[in-house]
């Protein structure tokens, strides 16, 4: 189930790479197409796209700062500056639209900028995953970029007078060159981290930064001449910040599902407080008082009270575990829980390569437990075996007790056996019960 999942999601994955590379081979089919250059002139379309832009850059920044507060990863950490540095190149080159001439300074602020943003960029693109040591970079993480941007300011004031005209095409070649590079780097890198983990804000930073790249390739192909005028470069480029937007959209979603998963894990915790405090210590004490009866009464209410208290701690631990825990993990410590309070030898043989998901594992915990239990208390077994495997036609739980064994034919209609054949029938899988008298029992689980 878990790999045919996977499959249909790389399977829509793979789709939507494809149409999102069919739309930009038409955007270059177009571009090469038209004649000479494919411009117009609108000052007012290109302040709204270079605005969209830095306000889409800054949006995306501002979550993606919230996520770095709760991961502190170096990726966030170097991804957060980047876009805070992009953002402020499009709302200073929107400021320079507005005003005109702005002189070399203002001219070259931007696309400098710019470099070192697609620079950080792709350095969160290739660093790995790894936690920062010091957890006070969560309230100082715009620090460096504020910090680099006025030294960068400082710098290109201080030799404005030796600056070139940036109204030359050739003098843009050495940044449109080094943003294409950064941007085609972060494009490869992203998409291959977004194979191998489940992040929604990683599957789109790809495909955002590969149009990137096709822009900055627009504007070496047919560079533009005139400031004011919007060319097809520009539109790539803002095409490459509206998967930015849906990244952010895909973090936002991402953040209240986050919100959800702790509400629920908040309120698991507290019914497993009020549980142990409350169920617990209740059926604990009449399981004591219980114990001073005698008589085969007495004797069926103890054993009755011994299973209300293990529904209870089975019912406590569920609450208090965590959802991504592995099968085999949780195998080990439930049924070495009851091994020691029945005082019977436990052989586990498990196989921890073996994925599923959450329904699946808790149905195969409670048939499992519920084999044992059966093992201890009716069969009376000094040895349980427990393995965990997977062969050429699937994934196998047997459970296997050296007891006396018991006529499978007039035991059927048992509550607990039943119990089990649904949920294993419900995996889907198949449930097979082998015993007979002195032979033991096995009960295999296969899906």
């Amino acid at each position: 189930m878990i790999v045919t999942r996977q499959r249909v999601v790389g399977r829509v994955w793979a789709a939507r790479g494809s149409v999102a590379l069919a739309v930009v081979v038409l955007c270059l089919a177009a571009v090469a197409l038209a004649e000479g250059k494919l411009g117009y002139q609108s000052p007012a379309a290109h302040l709204v796209l270079e605005t969209v832009n830095a306000c889409v850059a800054l949006l995306l920044a501002f979550l993606v700062y919230g996520r770095f507060r709760r991961t502190n990863t170096w990726q966030d950490l170097l991804l957060v500056q980047g876009l805070v540095v992009l953002g402020t190149a499009n709302a200073l080159l929107s400021v320079t639209l507005v005003k005109g001439n702005v002189g070399a300074f203002g001219s070259w602020l931007p696309p400098t900028l710019r470099i070192v943003g697609t620079l950080l960029i792709a350095g969160a693109a290739l660093v790995p995953a790894k936690q920062a040591r010091r957890r006070g970079w969560r309230h100082w993480a715009l620090a460096p970029a504020v910090a680099g941007m006025l030294l960068l300011s400082a710098l290109l004031y201080w030799r404005r007078a030796a600056l070139p005209d940036v109204a030359a095409a050739s003098e843009l070649l050495v940044p449109q060159l080094l943003t294409l590079g950064f941007f085609a780097v972060a494009a490869v890198a992203f998409m291959v981290q977004a194979r191998s983990r489940d992040d929604a804000l990683l599957r789109w930073l790809g495909p955002a930064c590969a149009v990137g790249a096709f822009a900055r390739l627009n504007f070496l192909l047919f560079p533009p001449d005139r400031p004011d005028w919007l060319y097809s470069g520009d539109v790539l480029r803002t095409a490459s910040y509206l998967l930015l937007l849906v990244a952010a959209g895909r973090e936002i979603s991402r953040h209240w599902a986050l919100q959800a998963e702790m509400a629920v894990v908040e309120d698991r915790r507290r019914l497993a407080r009020e549980m142990h405090d409350g169920v617990l210590q209740e059926l604990g004490y009449i399981r004591s008082e219980i114990a001073t009866f005698d008589g085969p009464r007495g004797d069926r209410i103890l054993a009755a009270s011994d299973r209300a208290l293990d529904e209870a701690r089975q019912m406590l631990e569920a609450l208090g575990r965590s959802d991504d825990e592995p099968l085999g993990t949780v195998l080990r410590r439930t049924l070495a829980q009851l091994a020691q309070r029945y005082d019977v030898t436990l052989d586990l043989d498990v196989d921890e390569s073996i994925v599923v998901d959450r329904p699946q594992r808790h149905a195969l915990v409670r048939i499992a437990r519920e084999a044992v239990l059966n093992a201890v208390r009716h069969a009376k077994a000094d040895r349980v075996s427990v393995q965990l495997s997977r062969d050429a036609d699937g994934s196998l739980l047997r459970i296997t007790d050296d007891g006396p064994g018991f006529d499978s034919r007039q035991s059927h209609t048992g509550f607990g056996l039943i119990s089990m054949r649904e949920r294993a029938e419900a995996l889907p899988g198949t449930f097979v019960l082998t015993t007979g008298p002195g032979e033991g029992t096995t009960v295999v689980v296969r899906w």
